[in-house]
């Protein structure tokens, strides 16, 4: 079976903020300094406007938006609750050793990320897992956010405000 064809269920709506509401810490695999990725925006928001412990890895990188990031999910000084992964499908399967051997909760796969043997392995060792979803996009949609994050204005126009 391929991976574009989708077998496995996520969790709902419900069970998402569940996870969200239990978690308390949160590590950012593939975090990146740069702006224009995705994973610099998250994490931007996260220490913003959650309340979570945010913790960044990347064995590349030594500091993002003002925090020390670490090489591995191993060098954390906390067990995080919950693996954000932005990193290539390849990646995945190392990512969830690293989160088994943490011990984490939740491995979250960011949106465009979907492996069906990476979220069996993961749910067979008692992690919860979210494919294909942004952390920040759910926190918002949860918590009343989505404007703030960009989302959902109510304006529906290709103009600018006028200032």
């Amino acid at each position: 079976m391929s991976e574009t064809t989708r077998t496995w269920q996520g969790p709902s709506a419900p069970e998402r903020l569940r996870i969200l509401r239990s978690t308390k810490s949160i590590a950012i695999v593939g975090a990146s300094a740069n702006q224009a990725r995705a994973s610099y925006f998250v994490a931007t928001y996260l220490l913003s406007s959650s309340p979570y412990d945010v913790y960044f890895v990347n064995p590349r990188a030594t500091e993002i938006l003002g925090h020390p990031v670490y090489p591995s999910l191993a060098d954390l000084p906390v067990v995080p609750d919950l693996v954000d992964v932005f990193r290539r499908h390849e990646d995945l399967p190392t990512v969830l050793d690293e989160t088994i051997a943490v011990g984490a909760k939740t491995l979250w796969l960011q949106l465009g990320s979907w492996h069906e043997d990476v979220a069996r392995k993961a749910e067979a060792a008692g992690l919860n897992v979210v494919m294909d979803r942004c952390v920040k996009i759910e926190h918002a949609r949860f918590h009343g956010g989505l404007h703030l994050a960009g989302f959902d204005t109510g304006v529906i126009s290709s103009r600018r405000a006028d200032r």
